[in-house]
């Protein structure tokens, strides 16, 4: 099971979260989240993958002012599905 992330921009925030995942006995680390295009790293959030699931991390997001990062980074989103299109113009009227 991939990792559930969810991102903070207050350090402090993404610690305690981590401190309380980790008391409840889950696995979690904090990492600092490089986004494109940003030069100062001061300005870079932080990110807390854990292996909770992902309502547990839900509620400590809602908690701590933070969001939760729903697809892997780098991985794009599942394509919706081809439209079922008709094949010719459709006649409103009768000749």
């Amino acid at each position: 099971m991939a990792p559930v992330r969810a991102i903070f921009f207050d350090e402090d925030q993404a610690r305690a979260v981590v401190s309380r995942l980790q008391a409840d006995g889950f696995e979690a680390h904090v990492e600092r989240e490089r986004l494109a295009g940003e030069d100062d790293d001061e300005d870079h959030p932080w990110a807390v993958l854990t292996d909770a699931p992902a309502f547990v991390l839900e509620l400590l997001v809602d908690q701590h002012e933070g969001w939760l990062d729903d697809e892997e980074p780098g991985t794009p989103g599942t394509p919706a599905p081809p439209l079922d299109l008709p094949s010719a113009p459709k006649r409103v009227k009768r000749p």
